[in-house]
């Protein structure tokens, strides 16, 4: 089995900025020379996470709203009392969603259905530079 590690950089909106990576990650994948095996995703820090949706503007919005309807911003957080920088919201929000997603791919192609791809959500109340860390193991 061989283990390629990538590191991506993107910029982000905060405030639960969506950005695609599905083209970024499959072109790592295709270019590890590796048929079979499986990619992991995974955005240091906590306050973004990773998942799969269908990126278009509709599912975007809903998911935003989604967010901000469990966990809102204008309310009260522990964590802001203490730290002071207003973004209890975006730590809570990602802990929820999750800082990895793996994928298999097979043939050097992803898995991913029809309407699916990776997002990168950005919670943090401020615009970030975001590392994504892109690891393909296979053969």
């Amino acid at each position: 089995m061989t283990v390629q590690t990538n590191t991506l950089h993107v910029p982000t909106g905060g405030m639960a900025d969506v950005v695609d990576l599905t083209g970024q990650v499959a072109t790592l994948v295709q270019g590890s020379a590796m048929e079979n095996g499986t990619v992991t995703v995974f955005v240091p820090g906590s306050t973004a996470g990773v998942t799969t949706i269908e990126f278009e503007s509709g599912v975007v919005g809903d998911l935003k709203q989604a967010f901000e309807r469990l966990i809102p911003r204008n309310i009260r957080y522990d964590h802001d009392a203490r730290w002071g920088d207003g973004n209890g919201f975006s730590h809570v929000r990602a802990s929820l969603l999750g800082p990895s997603l793996t994928i298999p791919f097979s043939a050097g192609r992803l898995l991913l259905g029809t309407w699916q791809q990776i997002v990168l959500v950005d919670f943090d109340n401020r615009p970030r530079d975001r590392e994504v860390i892109v690891q393909v193991q296979g053969v």
